[in-house]
């Protein structure tokens, strides 16, 4: 049949009109979509604890909201849980919102979860869980227990089994240290981390602590903690105990060798640097005992300490005076008795100008009142 004249503008209307409310329809949907705003957010999460998931929605116009697992296996749709897995648990379902728990999280729910909205075309959010293991407690060696000042030590720090990977940290006492690290990927996805410390040591480190110090996200103050042991050779002094001031001649002299090492010295021995100790020296341990002292002993008197690590030694240099030295010496002057005395002949020169000064001035005026017959009276008074 053949339609002309205006029943064929009326057709072109028509299929204008269709098309144009088609159109608006298209748009408003595009308009709803985009004005309905879908969104997440990542989770980290330690392993054996829960993570949440929130699915939000702005502006919704009652769509649909459902949560997917990395498989793409739908955990909730809307407030029913098709998936047989009771780990996941509703915590909130509203128009706005879908939150669901995940108890006893383990690495197998690592990955991408997918909000999604039913909307046409459906809108999708991805949050992705990431699993924290932390790492088991650190072990902690060295290359020996003992060690001799001046010589170097190793000390290993090693952090098993943890996601990610774990940074180690050394410490001795206050003193931050660097080590060299090293980090192995085992099959399962997690790592060993081990650092090695190489220090050369001295006597002041004995005793002091070396500390490793893991740090990683899923653990806090995780640590191991070893004390330095360090030998070191012998400390040498000599003291003077008698007498306390000068050596004289005829008095008694006796030196004490006061020796510390690590180990403590298993020896200690006294010598005459050049010459041999007088006749009757007593030498007892540490102590040195000369009596009747003369002028022929002077000279350089060694104390000499051995452990295993070595030898250490001081000197004394001894010198002998006369028997009356430092007798008769100036006693020590006090000035402050002279200051006190300088102060108190001072104040009586000023009363003394005072008084005088009064007393010219006194007869200076007399002079003054009684004219001439004052110059022939005073000089007689």
């Amino acid at each position: 049949m053949a339609i002309t004249g205006n029943g064929s503008l009326t057709i072109s209307l028509s299929v204008f009109v269709i098309s144009a409310a088609f159109l608006l329809k298209g748009a408003a949907e595009t308009l709803s979509v985009e004005g309905q705003n879908l969104g997440t957010d990542n989770v980290s999460v330690i392993e054996g604890e829960m993570a949440t998931i929130s699915c939000r929605v702005k502006n919704n116009d009652d769509s649909v909201i459902q949560l997917l697992n990395p498989n793409r296996q739908t955990i909730y749709f809307r407030d029913v849980r098709p998936l047989k897995d009771s780990r996941f648990q509703l915590v909130n379902f509203s128009d706005n919102e879908l939150r669901v728990s995940l108890s006893n999280v383990s690495l197998s729910d690592e990955g991408r979860y997918v909000c999604q909205l039913y909307t046409d075309p459906p809108q999708e959010a991805y949050a992705d869980i990431t699993v924290l293991v932390p790492p088991g407690s650190p072990i902690m060696d060295s290359r020996e227990d003992v060690v001799s000042e001046g010589n170097e030590t190793e000390l290993t720090c090693t952090a098993m089994g943890s996601k990610p990977a774990a940074s180690i940290r050394w410490m001795k006492g206050e003193q931050e240290l660097t080590g060299e690290m090293t980090v192995d990927e085992t099959y399962d996805r997690m790592f060993t981390v081990t650092s090695r410390l190489r220090l050369i040591v001295s006597k002041e480190d004995d005793g002091k602590p070396v500390s490793c110090i893991i740090d990683h996200p899923a653990v806090k103050d995780l640590r191991a903690q070893r004390y330095l042991e360090v030998l070191y050779q012998p400390e040498v002094k000599i003291v003077q105990a008698f007498p306390e001031g000068l050596t004289r001649e005829g008095e008694n002299l006796e030196l004490t060798c006061i020796a510390k090492g690590k180990p403590q010295p298993y020896q200690i021995s006294w010598l005459r640097v050049d010459d041999d100790v007088p006749s009757h020296t007593v030498i007892t341990g540490s102590d040195l005992f000369i009596e009747n002292l003369n002028k022929s002993y002077n000279g350089t008197y060694r104390c000499v300490a051995s452990n295993t690590v070595g030898d250490a030694y001081d000197d004394y240099i001894l010198f002998v005076y006369d028997s009356r030295a430092g007798e008769g010496a100036p006693q020590k002057i006090d000035h402050a008795v002279i200051g006190g005395v300088v102060a108190v002949v001072m104040f009586a020169i000023l009363c003394a100008l005072i008084v005088l000064g009064r007393y010219f001035a006194r007869h200076k005026g007399i002079r003054a009142h009684l004219g001439p017959l004052a110059v022939t009276m005073l000089p007689l008074a």
